[in-house]
């Protein structure tokens, strides 16, 4: 084998080192490129309008093959100072071709191509690539937030109008919507009040099991609860008094609509310390005194009106004579309201409610079991209400028992109940429901500032990506020249640069 055609391996990591050891270039050539770049930025101030010379100085950095093409380019742009002896008049010229004699000096070109190479191979390709891995890794990310965002956005407003749904709005004005729903919470009591007429055959099923139990008649069992299906919904003070009032006078609830009730000329309270209004007394002495008696005379009789006239000029249509009763028959305050409005008698109707049912499936239980000659013996003299009774009978009974329960436990009713008792629940209900929406906001600005974000990600790695593909091209290019160079030293073996190609691949 020819040893022409041996190749050198070098690799491009330890490229200026080889050189330096080789005698090529020597251990000083950083000292000698620090005054050649400082020719270089002077003489680049002052360049001809050419396309390729615009190329060359843009992108990546000037090296020794540049400025030999500069020259080259120089030749046809400053032909014209040219002399008989062939030198250039050119300042540009001179300039140039001073930069490439020092250049060549030692071989200074070599070494400085030879540390681009290894910086553009190890730092700034690598460096650009890992960049736009992560703007693509970012954009990714984005659009699993904004993913996310959407879908708890959704969630967020689903819930929101989920809650208005159990509560009976819209949720579109919820202070507005929450006191009309107040206005019909009389109606759906009444209307639960009714339905209790179906637990009438539960509780005298009650009634007789307890009397029996005891051995006591009339026995007391459920009053509020009798008391309602047998009369309904009626006032607190007919149930009491056992009477209707003759005026109901109900409790005002004070709730303010606007959401910043701020006064801006003030609730201040009038002492009435304006004294240029108040009423003046003259204590002046020119009247003397003295009491005006008129111009009556001793001889004229007084005639007195004692205001009575006549029998059939009293008029009576206009009297009222109130029904006998307690405060002449006015409901007030909780007294007015009704049995399921009032807050102390619902809690007592719902607990005899729960009383009802948990003694209809105890009765249910033991009739589920299969029962002892004792246990049967024991209801023999038992009311026929007791004997009579099936299981299938008391489901239905504990069916009416727990609907009635749930009619009034429903989040509806509950946020109602709460709101007829406290006006300012109705601002912590809207609050409640306000800071829901205010979730799916903050959900929706994020989800605009990750698109925003993505889109300067994407922006910068449209930029980022011909930037790559200069410098690769570029650095090609050098490689290919370092190549040439060295192998010229050698009688034209050829030469590889190994670890470059791996690094300067697009992805």
């Amino acid at each position: 084998m020819n040893e022409l055609d041996i190749p050198i391996d070098i690799h491009t990591g330890k490229l200026v080192d080889w050189l330096i050891s080789r005698r090529h270039c020597k251990k000083e050539w950083p000292d000698n490129v620090q005054v050649i770049r400082e020719k270089i930025n002077n003489a680049i101030q002052d360049m001809p309008e050419h396309p390729e010379i615009t190329r060359l100085l843009s992108g990546t950095y000037i090296n020794y093959f540049h400025c030999l093409k500069i020259v080259e380019i120089l030749k046809e742009t400053e032909k014209d100072s040219k002399n008989i002896l062939g030198w250039y008049g050119s300042q540009r010229m001179k300039d140039w071709q001073e930069v490439v004699k020092l250049y060549e000096k030692d071989s200074t070109y070599l070494a400085e191509a030879g540390q681009l190479l290894v910086r553009n191979v190890t730092f700034e390709i690598p460096g650009l690539k890992r960049q736009i891995a992560k703007g693509v890794q970012i954009q990714q990310e984005c659009d699993r937030k904004t993913a996310e965002c959407i879908k708890n956005a959704a969630d967020a407003e689903k819930k929101y109008y989920q809650t208005c749904k159990n509560i009976g709005i819209k949720g579109e004005k919820i202070k507005h919507e929450l006191i009309d729903l107040l206005h019909t919470l009389p109606e759906e009591l009444n209307t639960i009040a009714d339905s209790c007429k179906n637990l009438k055959e539960g509780c005298q099923l009650y009634a007789d099991f307890v009397s029996f139990t005891v051995a006591e008649k009339d026995v007391q069992c459920l009053p509020l609860l009798t008391y309602i299906i047998e009369h309904g919904n009626v006032t607190t003070y007919e149930y009491i008094y056992g009477e209707a009032p003759c005026k109901i006078e109900e409790p005002q609830l004070d709730i303010i609509l606007e959401d910043d009730a701020d006064n801006e000329n003030g609730d201040g309270i009038d002492f009435g310390d304006d004294i240029t209004n108040s009423a003046e007394i003259d204590f002046s002495d020119n009247a003397g005194g003295d009491i005006d008696w008129g111009d009556l005379t001793a001889d004229q009789p007084v005639e007195i009106d004692w205001g009575i006239g006549e029998a059939d000029d009293i008029k009576t249509d206009d009297i009222i004579i109130e029904d006998s009763g307690v405060a002449g028959g006015i409901a007030r305050d909780t007294e007015a309201m009704s049995l399921l409005y009032n807050p102390k008698t619902r809690g007592q109707f719902l607990d005899e409610l729960h009383e009802l049912q948990g003694f209809l499936r105890q009765r249910n239980s033991e009739l589920s079991t299969e029962g002892s000659i004792l246990s049967l013996s024991q209801f023999t003299s038992a009311p026929r209400s007791v004997q009579d009774q099936s299981q299938e009978r008391l489901a239905e009974m504990l069916t009416h028992v727990s609907s009635a329960i749930a009619k009034l436990s429903t989040t509806k009713m509950q946020h109602l109940f709460l709101i007829s008792t406290s006006p300012r629940y109705v601002d912590r209900v809207a609050d409640s429901l306000r800071s829901k929406l205010a979730i799916v906001d903050k959900l929706n600005d994020a989800q605009k500032a990750i698109k925003e974000r993505k889109q300067a990600i994407a922006e910068e790695q449209r930029a980022l990506t011909p930037t790559l593909s200069l410098i690769i091209d570029r650095t090609r290019e050098l490689q290919g020249h370092i190549q040439n160079d060295i192998s010229k030293r050698y009688k034209g073996r050829p030469v590889n640069l190994m670890g470059i190609n791996l690094s300067m691949q697009l992805s």
